[in-house]
């Protein structure tokens, strides 16, 4: 009873995106089952001990330090709920500390690989390749999450004005200025799409063959697939066009709190951790230019 009141709480009163929703609905599902199961208790019934005793077992089961500070961050939010409801005496999660976690570096494309990529890509003009390419452009020149160039609508974008208005976390809107060769192919782009879906084009920026709004996986399949053909990253998902992005940008000399408002952060130690990238680079080169080095 109380979870799903604090559910419809963080979804239509604090406007928690979909994604937070159901990273918050996992994290306390599992502790309730873990509670459920060693206790014959609930959330609201619980204490401190019993909080720690489930933090324990995801440690020894090998959960990282980041997703149980997530998990953390998710009981820390359901108790205060209770509690300023007048549901509990004593917030249990006044006695639980979180583990450290190391910072790690995000993961990025180098920028003379981003540069072979634009200059060699062969997505063609047809539909399919002219907008693979808009999604890769989005991406790489806007620094917009996911989710967001998904919910991208064709009235968000000003052609006049060559920007977006893009909807972040928590309904935040940003505007994020378009470069001329973005605003070129989604030029392009918008004519060949008005010719083959005609009456039945949508307002959602990004669809697939058929007409529908794109997903995830999609976005995520063409990303990978363009990626892997210029990169050996590990990783070759959207984000790391956001992390390249920020770190080309800081590279080339951009302020990092004009950085911060272009990727939507709501602290400026989110996006601190470009800098490190940034450093790495400058000891890199240090390292390679100095006599004595």
């Amino acid at each position: 009873m109380e979870l799903a009141k604090f559910y419809k709480y963080i979804e239509y009163e604090k406007r928690y995106s979909p994604n937070t929703l159901i990273s918050y609905k996992n994290d306390l599902q599992q502790f309730s089952d873990f509670l459920s199961s060693e206790y014959q208790t609930l959330p609201s019934l619980s204490s401190s001990s019993q909080v720690r005793s489930w933090l324990s077992d995801l440690m020894v089961r090998g959960v990282s330090p980041k997703s149980i500070n997530r998990k953390i961050s998710s009981l820390k939010s359901f108790y205060r709920f209770l509690e300023s409801n007048n549901k509990i005496a004593v917030n249990p999660m006044q006695k639980v500390s979180s583990p450290k976690t190391g910072k790690k570096l995000p993961v990025f494309v180098p920028e003379e690989k981003m540069q072979m990529l634009f200059d060699e890509i062969d997505s063609g003009e047809d539909f399919p390749g002219l907008r693979n390419r808009l999604i890769l452009e989005m991406f790489y020149a806007t620094g917009i999450r996911l989710a967001e160039l998904i919910a991208l609508k064709h009235q968000d974008i000003d052609i006049a004005k060559a920007q977006i208005k893009v909807k972040g976390k928590g309904n935040k809107e940003r505007i994020i200025p378009m470069l001329r060769s973005l605003l070129n192919t989604y030029k392009k782009y918008l004519i060949l799409k008005q010719e083959i879906f005609g009456d039945q084009i949508t307002d959602d920026v990004f669809v697939t063959d058929e007409g529908k709004k794109i997903y995830r996986k999609f976005a995520y399949r063409v990303v990978n697939f363009y990626l892997s053909t210029h990169t050996t990253v590990g990783k070759r998902s959207p984000h790391v066009l956001r992390h390249s992005f920020a770190t080309h940008m800081l590279n080339h000399g951009a302020d990092i709190n004009a950085i911060k408002e272009l990727l939507g952060h709501s602290s400026l130690s989110a996006t601190e951790v470009y800098t490190h990238n940034t450093v790495e680079k400058l000891k890199t080169v240090y390292k390679q230019a100095h006599p004595k080095a």
